[in-house]
């Protein structure tokens, strides 16, 4: 067995992209010039212009096949018409229109060349007419391969350009004629320049496309990795509020057999069954849920908005509610509370998710709203809590903030996860309000207070964009 010579790997590279080549050449297939996206009345303007183009270049190729080529009719009309027709089939079919208007132009030359020698007089002045290109057949030809580079990958234009170069060497270098001014360098100069052009122009707009992509994978990605790292941390601080549970029931399982005079044999039994299903569920949960467990939180404000708890910290619930608002006192913001309705017993999930929601909002107040007011409301209600957190109108512009979106996102989980709902809005005022109700036993019902982010009105009648 015998590995492949270098050579043969290039010639089959080479092979190959000749092979696309010709395929991209011989192929009528391309995407049509797009209209102009804004404004609307002008989407079809360079469609309009080039058509007017095309028909100033056809009847200019028409005259000077007539007047400088002898050709006469209906050859000069034919030819001379095909250089405009191929300008405008540009618009829509680049490769045809390219074939056109290069067929066009060496019949043109090569129905011209008899008129160029010495021997035949012919009543033109020297050194003669422009030859093999026309002036008009030029412009023509160069706005169909412009065309051509802009809607077809460049091998396909650098293989145009090849064959059009190619074909003016053999009219004008190998057939050639006596009385004619030379246009063939130029013509390819010329050509050469708008292929690079429409080029560069193709892969700058290739580049943009891409990078809206890219832009656009990166948002959603962003919040994909935002809405896992919060549901992450929300499993975080649950496995810590069942895991105490589970732990308290292991205990009073294990001791209730020693508060019940003469025990039967049943009730241990049962008793000690319970206590060692509690057992194997903590272990199993602390072997599911641990690793989520973070032991670096940062809060740049002190507020562990945003950051899980260290390991062996207490889930805070609205007794340190006190606390957290000194905090945010301290850290600068005019903070006050106010509490309503009887404060009856809520779940542990409910009490955190109020906690961290109103410390999430209160973390965006002094990341958004620096020297603003913030009134923070807990409705106790039979049903549920009621918590709303509104902010004035900062006093100073915001800094930019590097933030991922994380708290809203993280707050509206809480919120969805015990089947309540959370709503947010700016006020008419400049300030801003989040409004949540948590269910007291994880199901919204009709009894909620009704609050709408749109006029920020609850029951008491007072405005969410009144200053605290």
């Amino acid at each position: 067995m015998t590995s492949a010579e270098p050579g043969d790997s290039y010639t089959d590279r080479t092979r190959s992209l000749l092979r696309e080549v010709l395929t991209d050449l011989t192929s009528p297939s391309a995407a049509p010039l797009p209209p102009l996206s804004r404004p609307r009345w002008l989407r079809r303007l360079p469609h309009i212009v080039l058509c007017w183009i095309a028909l100033a270049l056809g009847l200019a190729e028409v005259a000077q096949m007539n007047d400088t080529y002898r050709l006469g009719f209906p050859l000069g009309v034919v030819t001379g018409a095909a250089q405009g027709v191929a300008v405008v089939l540009a618009l829509w079919r680049p490769v045809p229109a390219w074939w056109l208007s290069l067929g066009a132009a060496v019949l043109a030359a090569a129905a011209a060349r008899p008129h160029m020698v010495v021997d035949i007089p012919v009543d033109i002045p020297a050194p003669g007419p422009d030859w093999p290109w026309s002036m008009s057949a030029l412009i023509a030809h160069a706005f169909v391969l412009f065309m051509l580079a802009l809607r077809l990958p460049a091998r396909a234009a650098i293989g145009a350009l090849s064959v059009t170069a190619l074909l003016t060497y053999v009219m004008q270098g190998l057939i050639g004629g006596q009385l004619y001014h030379s246009t063939g360098l130029f013509a390819v100069v010329v050509f050469a320049a708008v292929v690079l052009l429409g080029i560069a122009l193709r892969g700058r707009r290739e580049a943009r496309t891409q990078l809206v992509e890219q832009a656009s994978q990166t948002e959603e990605e962003r919040a994909r990795r935002t809405l896992l790292e919060e549901r992450s941390r929300i499993a975080r601080e649950l496995h810590d509020v069942v895991a105490h549970h589970m732990s308290v029931i292991s205990i009073q399982a294990q001791v209730a057999p020693h508060l019940v005079e003469n025990p039967s044999d049943e009730l241990k039994e049962n008793l000690e069954g319970i206590r060692q299903n509690a057992l194997e569920a903590l272990t199993e949960l602390r072997r599911v849920l641990g690793v989520l467990r973070s032991e670096n939180p940062d809060d740049p404000y002190g507020l562990g908005a945003g950051t899980g708890t260290a390991p062996n910290s207490p889930q805070p619930t609205l007794d340190r509610l006190d606390a957290l608002v000194e905090n945010t006192r301290a850290a600068g913001l005019r903070v006050t509370t106010e509490i309503t309705g009887e404060q009856l017993p809520l779940p542990p999930g409910v009490e955190l998710s109020a906690y961290r929601i109103i410390q999430e909002a209160l973390s965006n107040a002094l990341r958004h709203a620096p020297g603003s007011s913030v009134r923070v409301e807990l409705w106790h209600f039979p049903r549920g809590l009621q918590v709303r957190v509104i902010n004035s109108r900062p006093e100073r512009p915001a800094p930019p903030s590097p933030g991922a979106g994380h708290g809203l996102l993280g707050m509206r989980e809480r919120a969805a996860m015990l089947g309540g709902t959370l709503v947010t809005s700016e006020t008419s005022h400049g300030g801003f309000v989040v409004a949540a109700f948590l269910p007291r036993d994880g199901a919204a019902t009709g009894d909620a207070p009704s609050t709408d982010p749109s006029t920020d009105v609850d029951r008491t009648g007072r405005t969410g964009d009144e200053s605290p």
